[in-house]
């Protein structure tokens, strides 16, 4: 039978749907791309803000359609159906099965018992995976679930908690992805730097990220999402002096105002945020840092707000993500008093990407006249240490370049969020 897949959602989504396609292909089932020609459709969702459950509901009636074809039998996997199981069956009957993430290890069995195949071949596997980013980069998931338990999110009640890999595993993962042609890997987690706590006592992600940097054949290294009060020194000098790994520093600050990141419940204050980015500057040359920020939390007043503003004219991130307050239910924020009106949030999202688009674009002017070593992606396409991919912006290129290779360029233009540059090697 052949099977269709749609994943929604975070890379660390991904990763388990590339372990899915992995499953079916072992089993013997043809993946195509086309869900017309699809007689299973799987899809794979999130469910951590409103409007990535609005976005899953509306793929699921989507995909429902096609069972009026050539479609036989729709599955939904993945975080909404880990919040809301028992809600969609009611609401969906359209769909043939539900598997929440907690149930992954008995995945088989219930497709099985749906399709009535005739094999019943294991649980997903980071080995078995079939790799849907291309063959440029892959992702690298060291851990899984979160122990931060932020008052705002849902994540540790929907992924559990921390429960990081083992680093043989991960290396071995790591060694295959490199056989298979793959020059960067991205690595991550919801909290990279918290890697190794829970089963060696200690972070090793400084550790882990220099032991992968020894596999033949990977040339760039990213890891994603590390938080402020937990990247140690260790880890900064690793990115220092390692050549594989990119100047680049995803660090989800979420506030700067003391009395919003208590609510928070996270556990850097304002002043240890500013004293790291100082830091990171002094110490990595070149280094890029990214963010994201969250207005309209439960009680934000203009005073905790205008703060924000002023510590984003400070910071002058060169990456800066902005998302306005999303009520959940089932986390401490959702019963909290003063929630702030939906224009107000707006009005204020409004004003922080505003600053930030006069700030990026002063970013963008520096890197005029510089020469930067580019992954090419596509013809005319690439990336440089700076950009991540389906994040950040890349680099339109003039000159000859061959796919899946380096090149070195120099910076001769930019557009926006992108730059251009022009082929010298």
């Amino acid at each position: 039978m052949k099977v269709g897949f749609v994943s929604l959602g975070c890379s660390k989504n991904l990763v388990d749907t590339e372990m899915m396609i992995g499953l079916f292909k072992k089993n013997k089932y043809e993946i195509v791309n086309n869900p017309e020609e699809a007689e299973i459709i799987v899809i794979n969702t999130c469910g951590f803000i409103e409007p990535a459950k609005e976005e899953a509901i509306n793929t699921i009636l989507e995909m429902a359609k096609y069972k009026e074809e050539n479609c036989k039998y729709l599955i939904v996997t993945g975080c909404l159906v880990e919040r809301y199981k028992e809600d969609l069956i009611k609401a969906l009957p359209e769909v043939d099965l539900f598997v929440k993430f907690s149930e992954y290890d008995t995945i088989w069995n219930q497709i099985d018992k749906v399709i009535n195949s005739k094999e019943k071949q294991g649980s997903l596997d980071f080995l078995n995976r079939v790799i849907s980013t291309g063959k440029n980069y892959a992702y690298l998931r060291i851990a899984e679930g979160c122990n931060n338990f932020c008052t705002f999110c849902a994540i540790p009640y929907i992924r559990g908690r921390f429960t990081s890999r083992k680093i043989e595993d991960v290396l071995d993962e790591a060694k295959m992805l490199a056989k298979q042609g793959y020059k960067e890997l991205i690595v991550i987690a919801q909290d990279t730097t918290k890697y190794g706590v829970d089963i060696y006592g200690k972070p090793r992600l400084a550790e882990l990220l220099h032991e992968i940097s020894k596999i033949e054949g990977i040339e760039w290294i990213r890891f994603l999402y590390a938080y402020p009060e937990t990247i140690t020194d260790e880890l900064i000098e690793e990115v220092k002096n390692n050549d594989k790994i990119c100047k680049y520093f995803d660090i989800p600050m979420q506030h700067i105002s003391d009395n919003m990141l208590k609510k928070m419940n996270r556990k850097s204050t304002g002043e240890s945020i500013k004293n790291l980015i100082t830091k990171l500057r002094g110490e990595i040359p070149n280094v890029i840092i990214r963010s994201t920020l969250m207005v309209g939390f439960p009680g934000e007043t203009e005073e905790d707000f205008n703060e924000m503003y002023e510590f984003v004219k400070w910071a002058k991130l060169d990456k800066l993500g902005c998302f306005t307050y999303s009520k959940e239910e089932g986390t401490v924020a959702y019963k909290m008093e003063n929630q702030v009106h939906p224009m107000t949030k707006k009005k204020r999202y409004n004003k922080i990407m505003k600053l930030q688009q006069t700030i990026s674009e002063e970013n963008m002017e520096k890197h005029l006249g510089k020469t930067l070593k580019v992954l090419v992606e596509e013809n005319g396409i690439g990336r440089s240490y700076m950009d991540v991919p389906d994040i950040d912006g890349v680099i339109y290129l003039k000159g000859n370049a061959k796919i899946n290779s380096f090149v070195n360029c120099k910076i001769i233009g930019k557009k926006e969020y992108d730059l251009i540059g022009e082929v010298t090697e």
